[in-house]
């Protein structure tokens, strides 16, 4: 008997291939980068269901920031007047960039981790626990980048953007990803059962809310200011915001380090706990 070779991809997920193949990976994880090529197969028939997780942040730009923002006016961002939509579409970037890094790490992990086994038929390959933990994360920060890039792209048609600076915000959404992702597949792997997602929520969504997406954080109440700035969310937004505006600052150093510490220390958490739960 003969197998007939496997149908060529959907024009999407032949691009997901190509863009998984680029991934930049860390030195020595290259079997990582395994794991994100499967995922992009994965996808290669439903990337409409892929991509269609940033639709969210584009209904709140234009009710909120569009519609809203008719009501608003202008609002000062680091000593400039801008409209509101424009104030709310970086918030909106980092938010796009966010959601799809958390929603794969956790939901899609937990799946693969405590119902499909899939991990456990990985490490019958070359592949330990490490680099399971890298290849899902970098596969988490680059759904994040690529709602990122589709976002951006509604941004630069609505005119939202008023600065070259902008072309940063990308990269600066990668680092967004990576933080998230690499935070949410850690904890993931103390989920439990589907009913611990709804902690998730809890944080997510308040996370959103709050830190400083839809308002300046001279707004919050004094009390409220020192915890906001604590918010991953808000670090990222501050970050993605001033690239956006073209409002460039020593501040923003803070920011990715933030971030960059954020990333680090939940894939070395994510690794270690893998380790124990796959190989104990």
């Amino acid at each position: 008997m003969t197998t007939a070779p496997p149908a060529p991809a959907a024009g999407g997920g032949a691009v997901l291939r190509a863009v998984a193949r680029a991934v930049p990976m860390p030195a020595g994880a290259g079997m990582a980068r395994m794991l994100v090529e499967r995922n992009a197969r994965v996808y290669r028939r439903g990337w409409l269901l892929l991509v269609s997780g940033f639709v969210e942040p584009v209904f709140y730009l234009f009710s909120l920031g569009v519609g809203l923002g008719a009501l608003v006016g202008d609002v000062d961002a680091g000593g400039v007047l801008v409209s509101y939509a424009m104030f709310v579409a970086p918030a909106m970037l980092a938010s796009s960039a966010m959601n799809g890094a958390v929603y794969d790490s956790t939901f899609n992990v937990f799946f693969k981790l405590k119902y499909a086994r899939l991990y456990d038929s990985v490490l019958a390959t070359p592949l330990g626990p490490r680099d399971v933990a890298v290849g899902e994360i970098a596969w988490a920060q680059l759904r994040g980048g690529l709602y990122a890039v589709m976002f951006m792209v509604v941004m630069a048609a609505s005119g939202l953007l008023r600065s070259w600076w902008a072309l940063l915000a990308l990269p600066a959404a990668t680092l967004v990803g990576l933080a998230f992702a690499a935070v949410g597949m850690a904890a993931t792997t103390w989920m439990r059962s589907w009913q611990d997602f709804d902690l998730l929520n809890l944080v997510v969504l308040p996370m959103f809310l709050f830190s400083a997406t839809f308002f300046p954080l001279s707004t919050y109440p004094e009390g409220l200011q020192p915890v906001v700035r604590v918010l991953p969310l808000y670090h990222a937004v501050e970050l993605v915001r001033g690239l956006c505006l073209g409002l460039p600052d020593v501040s923003m150093l803070g920011h990715v380090a933030y971030l960059l510490v954020l990333g680090t220390g939940g894939v070395v958490v994510a690794a270690r706990r893998l380790d124990r739960l796959l190989l104990s």
